[in-house]
Order: structure tokens, then C-alpha cells, then sequence
């Protein structure tokens, strides 16, 4: 990544995707739009459960475009290409994603990028688990716990923010500070990216199978409603 090229940030709403993003802002490479996938109903976002206003607020605070559209998963692939050819009628040819070292998403998304026409970047990549959530935090990054695997960490980590204190608390169970194992998703709501705080309050905790999930709903406690 030596030339200057302007890209698109595959956008979880998580601490991983976010950190590739600074990344890649960071090398000086402006970002032209952020992209997420949602379910077919459209009313949460495919990787972390996300209702489109929180991932719109995170957005706005950043001040970056986002584009969201709907897929199933047998038709997130062909939705992705025809997402890519957007992309590239504006003159972006180049995608950042968030992966660490999970080697079938990486391959997934360079085979996906190279049919659509696309340079897949993963600034993250092979990078030590422990070292990149430090970076994620000691670069002043806020964000929160919303999704917890209970057959893999208790429930009772869900809205806890992420800092040294709860890495270590994971770690001592055996959980990848990471989550890169799928034990944790997160919400990023603060940083050197943002303008401004993401204002949210927190809905009622529900299960979908072995995942407990606590939803984001965006607006400050007086403009939400309960």
C-alpha cells in the first residue's frame, strides 16, 4: 500500500473493522464510503446484529458515507458484486476488511474481490490478537460488548466496555481477547475517527440459538424511547 488510493471499509460496526479503517486512514488513504450487508428484512445488520440507525449514527459521526443493502446469505455474494460495480462506477477500486487470520474469510474475500474487479486490503492481517485490541484501546477507541456466544463466555459480559481491566477478565477464562472465535461482538461508539460520540441506549437483552444479543438503539436517553 505505497501509492495513495481511496477504498471502501467492509463495516461491522466492530473494534476490528474500525481498527482496519484507522489503518488505512492513518496510511493516508481516504475513504470514499462504508459498506455493510443487511438481513433480507432489513432490520439488523448481517455480522453483528446491528439495527441500520446505529450503524447510520456511527457513520455520520465519522463523517463517512454508508452504503447498506439487503442479502440473504445465499445471496450475499451476488448482492456483494453488484455492490462492487457501484464502487467502481465512482472510481473505487480498492476494499479494506477486518480479518485477522481466519484464512477461509480472507479467501473468501479475495476471490469475491478479484470476480468484482477489486483490490482486497486486510491491514489487520496475521496480526497479534492481544497487541491489536491494545492498539484498538490505547489509541482512545470506546466500544462495547453486544453479542455474547453463551456456549463459549457468560452473558454477563454483554455492555461491558472494552479496556485492559476486561481483556485480562477474558483471557483468564480462556476467552481470545479478540473474540475472533465468534465469542464477542462489539460496538464502537468513540475515537480518533469520530466528530462526536455516537449517543445510544441499550434495549432489552434477547437470545437468537446460543447468542445473546443486546441491542444498539441510537439517539441520545432523551430522544430514545424505551
Amino acid at each position: 500500500m505505497h501509492s495513495q488510493f481511496s477504498f471502501f471499509a467492509s463495516w461491522s460496526g466492530g473494534k476490528d473493522s474500525c481498527l482496519a479503517l484507522h489503518r488505512m486512514i492513518r496510511a493516508r488513504h481516504p475513504c470514499t464510503s462504508l459498506f455493510t450487508m443487511i438481513d433480507e428484512s432489513g432490520k439488523h445488520s448481517r455480522s453483528h446484529g446491528l439495527y441500520p440507525d446505529a450503524l447510520a449514527a456511527q457513520a455520520k459521526a465519522m463523517g463517512i458515507p454508508i452504503l447498506m443493502t439487503r442479502a440473504s446469505w445465499e445471496g450475499y455474494e451476488a448482492q456483494f458484486k453488484k455492490n462492487a460495480e457501484v464502487f467502481k462506477a465512482q472510481g473505487v477500486l480498492h476494499g479494506a476488511f477486518g480479518d485477522i487470520d481466519l484464512e477461509p474469510h480472507r479467501e473468501w474475500v479475495e476471490r469475491i474481490c478479484t470476480e468484482s474487479g477489486l483490490i482486497a486490503h486486510e491491514p489487520l492481517w496475521y496480526g497479534a490478537r492481544r497487541e491489536l485490541v491494545n492498539e484498538f484501546i490505547s489509541a482512545g477507541f470506546r466500544a462495547v460488548i453486544i453479542v455474547v456466544d453463551t456456549n463459549q463466555m457468560p452473558i454477563k459480559f454483554l455492555g461491558r466496555e472494552i479496556d485492559d481491566g476486561l481483556v485480562g477478565e477474558l483471557e483468564a477464562i480462556g476467552v481470545d481477547a479478540c473474540g475472533e472465535n465468534g465469542e464477542f461482538h462489539t460496538f464502537v461508539y468513540d475515537g480518533p475517527l469520530f466528530r462526536h460520540r455516537v449517543d445510544f441506549t441499550t434495549g432489552t437483552i434477547f437470545n437468537i440459538n446460543n447468542h445473546s444479543v443486546l441491542p444498539i438503539i441510537a439517539g441520545s436517553k432523551t430522544e430514545a424511547v424505551k
